[in-house]
């Protein structure tokens, strides 16, 4: 795994330059959202499988065409997220993140691959597979669920806000309440807490995923060591912001 180092300080400096860009027009605004659709619908679908390339992810979303050849869940995970994603933008302009926030999230995501779990909190326990780590048992998770989203407050206090938001993705992970969807859930619930403090969309592309699952399980093993995950969506959140800074310049 490459040491990826804090870029927060460098990601300050970048945001300072994007603040003094706004307000885009609004024909930008929406130019950007369907972008970032497109590629954190395609990028964070291929980190758990899903075989649709990015241009048949567009091809679903905005054309509303099945693939040939290509699973139904594939399809289904697609909209879902897509759906997601527009629900995640109405969440940016509040101030905080509740735990209905949460499920609502998953719910939008998964109710066309599974309408039973969708939104609800696992009822069997589960293992994580390639990892060590054992989530906690299924009978744990609604309290664990209220703890964490009750501490998000004090948390946003405590943290940098992209510290924060990595986090918020690292906790509901290490939860792992649904019985599908946890990673997806995760990456939105962590775009949410960055767009609701002036951060942009942040992308994990799918060619970084082993660098990504190793600092996952960093954090998750007994020495629970946050930094290389932190300092791995640092950087990432570093490169989504030097990515906007390019696509404004030519809108």
């Amino acid at each position: 795994m490459i040491k990826y180092e804090n870029r927060i300080s460098e990601i300050d400096g970048l945001k300072t330059k994007i603040d003094a860009e706004r307000p885009l027009s609004l024909n930008a605004l929406k130019q950007l959202k369907e972008y970032y659709r497109i590629g954190l619908t395609y990028s964070s679908n291929a980190i758990e499988g899903n075989s649709l390339t990015e241009t048949e992810t567009k091809i679903v979303i905005e054309d509303g065409i099945t693939v040939g050849g290509k699973p139904l869940k594939d399809h289904y995970e697609a909209m879902g997220h897509s759906e997601a994603f527009s629900f995640l933008y109405d969440l940016a302009k509040n101030s905080e993140i509740t735990e209905d926030d949460v499920l609502r999230l998953h719910h939008l995501f998964y109710y066309r691959v599974d309408e039973k779990e969708a939104g609800k909190y696992r009822n069997v326990n589960v293992l994580i597979t390639g990892s060590s780590y054992i989530p906690p048992s299924h009978a744990e998770v609604p309290a664990l669920m209220k703890k964490f989203t009750g501490s998000i407050a004090s948390m946003r206090k405590k943290y940098h806000p992209v510290e924060f938001s990595a986090r918020l993705h690292k906790e509901l992970v290490a939860i792992h309440p649904f019985v599908d969807g946890n990673g997806r859930t995760a990456r939105l619930l962590m775009n949410l807490a960055l767009l609701q403090t002036g951060y942009v969309v942040t992308i994990i592309p799918p060619i970084l995923r082993n660098d990504y699952i190793d600092a996952i399980k960093k954090a998750q093993s007994h020495e629970k060591d946050d930094k290389p995950f932190i300092n791995f969506i640092s950087a990432m959140v570093y490169e989504s912001a030097k990515e906007y800074i390019r696509l404004t310049g030519s809108l």
